[in-house]
C-alpha cells in the first residue's frame, strides 16, 4: 500500500507527467537504486577525463556542496531527493578525479636525454621474457636539476643484470625520453597511465646495471621482495621449463619464464587471464583455505556445534589472502581482487550474504573513489564486468537452482554442476568480450570452449595444490604439491595449444569507438541490475555498441607524432612508409586496423604499387580523387605544393602551398601529436592526438614548454 502511495506521488511530481510507464518500474525496485551508485560516479571520472582542458580545482568541490543544498531545500520531495543524490554521486567522482589528478602530480621529462648516467633506488624489478623493466625512485639523471628531474623513471634492460633487490640503490646508463602519447587519436594513452603511476621518464639502459647499495635489511618490502624471489626459484628448481614458469606465474606473479610461444598461446585461446593474478586467483586462494579448513573443524563435533568456524574459516582465509597479496608483489589489480576478497570474507564475518550485487557495488565505488582512474583500464572494466555477469546471472536464479538442487541425486547434481560450469564460461566470457575487443582488438572465438576446461582444472587442481606447496615450503617439502600441480598446469597448455591451432580461433576486430564501448557498457548495466521486464532495453544499446566498429569510418591516412612513419589505406590495406622504423607505432595502428601485417609502399624506382609511387623524397598516393603528397625532404616541396591536394609533410613546411587543400607538416605533428585523416562522403576530417585530449596534466602543452626553455 505504501508503496503504490509513493508511485501514485512520483506519477504526479516532476517525472509523472508522461512517464507513469518508465516512473512506475523504477519505483518498484527501489532497493536496486542504490546499485546504481559506482555508475553515477563513474560518470563524473569520465565526464573529467573527457574535457579538453583542466577545469578549476574548486569547481568539483562546489558542485558537491551545490548539490548537498539541493537535496537540503527538496528533501520534502521524493524526486527531488533522488535528483540530489544523482547530482552529488556524479560531483563526488568528478572531485575524486580531479583531486587524484591534482595530487599525483608527475612531473615528465621534456626532451629524449642521454646515454646519461642514472642512479635511483629500485621500486619495481619486472621480469619479462627476453629482458627485465626497472623502475627507480628518486633518481639522479646526469646534470639534470632536481627541479626538472621525475619523481620515477623506468628503464628496460636487457644485459646481464647483478642479483638486485627492492629498496637497492643502482646506478647504470640510459636513454629517457617522456613517457610517449598515443600512436592514433583514440588510442591507449600510455602518457596519462604512466601520470599516475608516478613515471616521468621512460627508455633503456646502455651497458650494464651497478648495485651501487644494498637495501635496508629491515625494510618490510625487501624482506617481500626477497621471499617472492625465493619463492620463485624453488617453483622453477622443482618444476622446470614451462610448467614451472606457469606455476610461479600462479603464485608469484612472476612470469619471465614463460617463452613468448606459450603467452601467444594462452591469449589466442582466450585463456590469458589465467596467467594475470586476479580476483579468479584471490578468490580461489581464499576459497581452498576457507573450505578446507572449515571442513577440519567440522570434523570435531564439539567446535562445529558449539563455536563459529564458519567466522574462524573466513578469518584465516582473508589472512591467506593477505599473504598472497603481498606475494604476487601486490599490483594494482591483485590490491582490486584483495579489496573483492576481502569484501566478501568480512560479509560471512558479520553474517550478511556473501556474494551479491550490493556488495559488487560497493566495491567498486570504493575502488572508483580511491583510484579514478583505474576506471579507464581493462583491468577494472574486465574483472568487474565479468563478475557484475555471474552475480547479476546467479543471484537471479537462486531459488530455481535451489530448488533443482533439492533431493538432487549423484546425477543430476553433476548435470546441475556442469550446466553451471557452461553458464560461467559463457557469462564471464560474454561480459569481457566487448572489453576484450576495445582494448586488444582481437576475440578468442572460442575462450567458452577452453574456459569450460581450464577454469575447473586450475580451480580444483591447480590452486589447492599450489596454496599446499606454499604452506610446505618452509619444511621443504614443496615438491610434494609442485608435482600434481605442475600435471594439471601441462593439461591447461595442452586445452590452450589444440584451442589456438582450430581454425579461425582468433577474430580481429578494427577499432571500436568510445561510443560504441559506452554503449555496451550501459546496456549491459540496465540488463544486470534491474530485474523487472523492463531490463531486456539494455539490448538495444548493446546491439548498436556490437555493430559501430564495423561501420565506423576508418583512417585513410595515418601519420606518426614523431615523424617517422606514415601509412596509407589501399585497397590491400594499410601501406607503410617503412618496415622497420617505429615498430611500436607500427604495431599499434594493424592492431588497430584488424590488418595481420605491414604492407610496405613501394621502394623509390621500383615503379608504382596499389596506386602509390615513391622517388628518394617522397611518395606520392591518392584517397578518391584527392591526391596525396608525402614528403620526406624539402626538396620535394616547390612540385607538391603545387599538385597535391593534400600534403603531409615529414619536415617543416614554411611555404605557402597554394593547391593544396590541407598541409600537416613537422610543426603540427611536434604541436598535436599522431594525425589521423578520414574521408567520409567526400571531406575531409582531420584528427590529431592533442585535438583529442586536449591540454591537461599527462598531456602538456609543447608549445609551453618551449616558451619556458626560450626563457
Amino acid at each position: 500500500m505504501l508503496q503504490e502511495t509513493a508511485i501514485e506521488r512520483a506519477e504526479s511530481g516532476i517525472f509523472g507527467t508522461g512517464f507513469g510507464w518508465l516512473v512506475s518500474p523504477f519505483l518498484a525496485e527501489r532497493e536496486r537504486w542504490m546499485l546504481w551508485l559506482p555508475v553515477v560516479l563513474g560518470g563524473g571520472i569520465g565526464c573529467y577525463f573527457l574535457l579538453k582542458a583542466e577545469p578549476p580545482l574548486w569547481i568539483g568541490w562546489a558542485g558537491l556542496c551545490g548539490a548537498f543544498l539541493l537535496g537540503l531545500l527538496l528533501y520534502r520531495s521524493l524526486n527531488g531527493r533522488l535528483l540530489a543524490l544523482l547530482l552529488c554521486a556524479f560531483a563526488l567522482g568528478f572531485a575524486a578525479a580531479q583531486y587524484r589528478s591534482q595530487t599525483v602530480g608527475t612531473l615528465f621529462l621534456e626532451r629524449q636525454i642521454g646515454p646519461v648516467s642514472v642512479e635511483g633506488q629500485l621500486v619495481r624489478i619486472e621480469q619479462r621474457p627476453g629482458d627485465v623493466r626497472l623502475t627507480l625512485e628518486h633518481p639522479r639523471i646526469g646534470r639534470l636539476p632536481d627541479e626538472h628531474t621525475p619523481r620515477r623513471v623506468r628503464a628496460v634492460v636487457r644485459g646481464d643484470m647483478p642479483d638486485v633487490s627492492h629498496g637497492d640503490l643502482v646506478r647504470l646508463r640510459a636513454v629517457l625520453r617522456p613517457p610517449p602519447g598515443p600512436s592514433a587519436p583514440g588510442g591507449f594513452d600510455f602518457q596519462r597511465h604512466a601520470y599516475f603511476e608516478g613515471i616521468g621518464g621512460v627508455g633503456y639502459a646502455v651497458g650494464d646495471v651497478t648495485r651501487l647499495a644494498e637495501g635496508a635489511p629491515s625494510g618490510f618490502w625487501v624482506g617481500i621482495d626477497r621471499l617472492r624471489r625465493t619463492v620463485t626459484a624453488r617453483i622453477r628448481t622443482a618444476l622446470p621449463g614451462e610448467t614451472g614458469a606457469m606455476a610461479a606465474a600462479l603464485l608469484t606473479g612472476d612470469r619471465s619464464g614463460l617463452p613468448e610461444r606459450a603467452l601467444d598461446t594462452m591469449r589466442d585461446s582466450g585463456l590469458a587471464h589465467l596467467l594475470a593474478i586476479s580476483g579468479l586467483h584471490m578468490g580461489l586462494v581464499a576459497g581452498t583455505v576457507f573450505f578446507v579448513l572449515r571442513l577440519l573443524l567440522a570434523c570435531h563435533s564439539g567446535l562445529a556445534l558449539n563455536q563459529p568456524i564458519k567466522k574462524w574459516a573466513a578469518l584465516a582465509a582473508l589472512a591467506a589472502s593477505f599473504v598472497y597479496l603481498l606475494l604476487a608483489g601486490a599490483t594494482v589489480p591483485t590490491q582490486r581482487a584483495f579489496l573483492m576478497t576481502g569484501l566478501v570474507l568480512v560479509a560471512v564475518l558479520i553474517d550478511r550474504v556473501a556474494i551479491s550485487l550490493r556488495l559488487v557495488a560497493w566495491a567498486a565505488a570504493a575502488i572508483l573513489l580511491l583510484a579514478p582512474e583505474v576506471m579507464l583500464g581493462p583491468s577494472f572494466q574486465m574483472s568487474f564486468a565479468a563478475v557484475l555477469m555471474l552475480v547479476a546471472f546467479y543471484e537471479a536464479n537462486r531459488e530455481r537452482f535451489a530448488a533443482l538442487r533439492g533431493g538432487a541425486g549423484p546425477l543430476r547434481l553433476g548435470l546441475l554442476y556442469l550446466v553451471g560450469l557452461c553458464a560461467t564460461s559463457v557469462l564471464a566470457t560474454a561480459g569481457t568480450l566487448p572489453f576484450a575487443a576495445y582494448h586488444f582488438n582481437q576475440v578468442a572465438l572460442y575462450g567458452v570452449l577452453a574456459n569450460m576446461a581450464a577454469v575447473p582444472l586450475t580451480a580444483f587442481w591447480i590452486m589447492p595444490w599450489g596454496v599446499l606447496a606454499l604452506l610446505l615450503m618452509p619444511l621443504g617439502l614443496e615438491g610434494l604439491a609442485l608435482v600434481p600441480m605442475g600435471l594439471g598446469i601441462e593439461g591447461v597448455l595442452a586445452v590452450g595449444a589444440w584451442i589456438s591451432a582450430l581454425p579461425g580461433a582468433v577474430l580481429a576486430v578494427p577499432a571500436v569507438p568510445a561510443a560504441g564501448l559506452l554503449a555496451i557498457s550501459l546496456g549491459g548495466l540496465w540488463l544486470a541490475l534491474w530485474r523487472r521486464s523492463w531490463r531486456f532495453v539494455g539490448l538495444a544499446p548493446i546491439a548498436v555498441g556490437l555493430a559501430l566498429p564495423w561501420f565506423t569510418a576508418q583512417p585513410v591516412l595515418l601519420v606518426d607524432g614523431e615523424a617517422k612513419l606514415v601509412a596509407l589505406r589501399t585497397t590491400k590495406g594499410l601501406a607503410f612508409s617503412s618496415t622497420r622504423a617505429a615498430t611500436f607505432t607500427a604495431e599499434s595502428w594493424l592492431q588497430r586496423a584488424a590488418q595481420p601485417h605491414r604492407i610496405a609502399m613501394p621502394r623509390p624506382g621500383r615503379g608504382g604499387r596499389d596506386g602509390i609511387a615513391c622517388d628518394a623524397l617522397g611518395c606520392i598516393g591518392a584517397v578518391g580523387a584527392l591526391k596525396i603528397a608525402i614528403i620526406r625532404d624539402a626538396q620535394a616541396l616547390p612540385e607538391d605544393c603545387r599538385r597535391a591536394d593534400i600534403v603531409i609533410s615529414l619536415v617543416p613546411v614554411r611555404r605557402r602551398c597554394p593547391s593544396a587543400q590541407l598541409v600537416v607538416d613537422r610543426f603540427d605533428l611536434w604541436r598535436h601529436g599522431a594525425h589521423a585523416l578520414y574521408l567520409e562522403a567526400g571531406t575531409i576530417r582531420l584528427d590529431s592526438v592533442g585535438r583529442d585530449r586536449g591540454i591537461r596534466p599527462w598531456a602538456p602543452d609543447p608549445a609551453a614548454r618551449r616558451k619556458r626553455e626560450a626563457q
